[in-house]
């Protein structure tokens, strides 16, 4: 951008990019004669399916750390509960901004809706909007060849500079942020963990220097997990800190570290960073894969046999699993959880439960504080085999437990009326006789739940249903049309295809696809 004559201003408006460096419209703020930055909290977001009040708790501490550090700067933020379209013509009316500065969002539908209605208001009011992209995702992309060339040639670009200072638009009222009881929010289950870029810098800085050591170990244990893993998906998610800076940052130690394994597992993380951008294109390619299957044979197959009673057993954590429960509780007390365990909730969710995507996605939605519409929805299918073209992964709780709990620690932390179950007994307390039932004072139907399925039969059900509806040749057909769409092999990823013939060599920059993708690739 060429820099603005006199008498424009510019209207930074933040939405999921909270932070002051490498902040594109930021910097292009700094061109204008005067600027002000702009956070709105949406109502339509507050009652959205998705949001939960741990959610809006973390980003209002976000926004007042990046609040002090714009005044500090003279760019006053003036945060403001309101539709976008009514705050900006206030705004408008105020200031006469003459310029629009924003980056692109890959959001739930609710946002799509918004920025349609911001793009018209814009069009009437003569406003230019202009919208830089911040992650690897592509707009209007017409074909998935070279997209991980495009996503190695944005990551790799320079950051933006942080300007040192900016020409406020003039005094605005001086005003709090609202609380979480004055937007009619209840106080969350927990206190969520320190927001703002400060706090993912740290993260970051220390996670590539020292944590990550034993990455690519710790990850699938949720023992393990909650230290091994960057704990940045939720910066990541609110923008408190860039892809690019991680990418970046990550890429640097690895070429500068002498410590070979720190460097190995670096390359495992840094592969589930383009994984990210890989998932949430497909929700910006097509954004009805929110709502509907991405294999329209799917459609019929879950909807009309929702059980609400299995449902409430499966979001209580008492489905008489233990390993399932202690997932559900830890994420529900705590806003996280490590990959495979989440994967592991929506398997036995879409398997065992034959439970629908939709209303298990809205759920977990709100439980993760890293939710991320684009990767969500995308993993949430892909683990309920509704993509077409996927393989079937349907994991075994009782195997999950003996392989990444294998002392009984989790479960017991997190499920206390097992405590004093023998621990070959903890991955399936319902086998216990009643006399062991007694003993451990943990008696089954009273204690702790039976199991709500019987595991092995609800498996082997769903499989015959998913794999004879995939030998339908018009079913097949579908699949090769949904590949060629979404799938990674035209993409520089290797392909997610279930065939594995026939297919370029990957990019030597791009990572295989991991044996079990994260709901959040980059926890």
């Amino acid at each position: 951008m060429s820099t603005a004559s006199p008498a424009t201003c510019a209207l930074v408006w933040f939405k999921r990019d909270l932070r002051l460096s490498d902040h594109a419209p930021l910097a292009q703020a700094a061109q204008f004669e005067s600027c002000l930055g702009l956070f709105i909290i949406e109502p339509t977001w507050l009652s959205s399916p998705e949001c939960a009040s741990a959610h809006v708790a973390f980003v209002l501490d976000g926004v007042a750390q990046l609040r002090a550090q714009l005044h500090a700067r003279g760019l006053p933020l003036w945060v403001e509960v309101g539709e976008a379209t009514a705050v900006l013509q206030r705004l408008h009316a105020h200031t006469g901004f003459t310029h629009l500065l924003s980056h692109e969002e890959t959001g739930p539908g609710w946002t799509y809706a918004r920025d349609q209605a911001v793009a018209r208001w814009c069009r009437h009011l003569g406003v230019c909007w202009v919208e830089t992209p911040q992650t690897g995702v592509v707009r209007r992309l017409r074909d998935r060849r070279g997209w991980g060339g495009r996503w190695d040639q944005r990551m790799n670009a320079p950051q933006a500079p942080t300007p040192t200072g900016w020409a406020g638009a003039g005094p605005l009222p001086a005003h709090d942020l609202p609380s979480l009881a004055s937007l009619g929010l209840s106080p969350p289950a927990y206190t969520p963990p320190p927001a703002g870029e400060p706090t993912a810098q740290q993260l970051l800085q220390g996670f590539v220097q020292h944590r990550a050591m034993g990455y690519r170990r710790a990850l699938s244990s949720p023992l393990t997990a909650q230290d091994g893993c960057s704990r940045l998906s939720a910066h990541l998610a609110w923008g408190m800190v860039s892809l690019r800076q991680v990418h970046q940052a990550t890429e640097a130690q690895i070429a500068h570290t002498p410590d070979r394994d720190l460097a190995h597992d670096l390359r495992g993380f840094a592969g589930r960073l383009r994984w990210h951008c890989h998932f949430m294109q497909k929700l910006e390619d097509e954004p009805a894969i929110e709502f509907q299957n991405f294999a329209r044979h799917c459609d019929g197959l879950r909807e009309n046999s929702s059980d609400p009673t299995l449902l409430a057993a499966w979001q209580r954590g008492e489905t008489g699993f233990p390993m399932v429960d202690a997932c559900m509780r830890s994420l529900t007390a705590t806003g996280w959880l490590n990959f495979r365990m989440r994967a592991l909730l929506v398997s036995f969710a879409a398997y065992h439960l034959w439970q629908h995507w939709r209303p298990t996605g809205l759920f977990l939605a709100r439980q993760f504080l890293d939710f991320e519409a684009g990767i969500h929805w995308s993993q949430m299918q892909m683990q309920s085999g509704t993509t077409g073209i996927n393989t079937l992964r349907i994991y075994s709780p009782t195997k999950q437990a003996r392989d990444h709990d294998p002392q009984g620690l989790f479960i017991r932390r997190w499920l206390p009326e097992l405590a004093h179950v023998p621990l070959e007994h903890l991955a399936q307390p319902g086998l216990m006789d009643s006399a062991a039932q007694r003993a451990s004072g943990c008696v089954i139907g009273r204690d702790y739940p039976a199991p709500v399925v019987d595991e092995r039969a609800a498996a082997q059900q769903a499989k015959d249903r998913l794999y004879a509806l995939r030998r339908d040749p018009e079913v097949q057909q579908e699949a090769d049309q949904i590949q060629q769409r979404h799938g990674s092999r035209r993409s520089g990823l290797q392909p997610t295809t279930r065939r594995r013939t026939a297919r370029p060599p990957p990019s030597p920059a791009l990572p295989p696809l991991p044996p079990q993708l994260s709901l959040f690739p980059d926890a």
